[in-house]
């Protein structure tokens, strides 16, 4: 899978914002005002950061060489998907979805009734 490719992705998840809070080019994915995805681009390794429970976070990092511990993030609670190692584009889709579950099934009720 290329960036552009997740990019779309997780744009495409109801209710994901695009949002620039850190710099200009480091670009981040919101629901309900919540990160989801950071994508970062540095010395020639782009990575995206998706939230993760810990016990998979650990497992995940086993299994894949492309798979390291959140890139400037809580490493307990993220993962950095390097693009172009041995993550499969599968997994990397079920991670974007469980990234995105795990930060919308957090919203309240009233959050969520927003978007309704």
């Amino acid at each position: 899978m290329d960036i552009k490719t997740a990019i779309q992705y997780c744009l495409s998840k109801p209710h994901a914002e695009e949002t620039y809070p850190f710099d200009e080019s480091t670009l981040v994915f919101k629901v309900g005002g919540k990160m989801f995805g950071l994508v970062y681009d540095r010395e020639d390794e782009i990575g995206l950061n998706l939230k993760c429970d810990p016990a998979s976070a650990i497992a995940l990092r086993e299994k894949y060489s492309g798979i390291i511990p959140g890139y400037h993030m809580n490493k307990q609670h993220w993962n950095t998907v390097v693009f172009d190692r041995d993550v499969p584009d599968e997994e990397i889709y079920k991670l974007m979805d469980y990234s995105y579950e795990i930060v919308y099934d957090s919203l309240t009720k009233k959050q969520k009734a927003s978007y309704v």
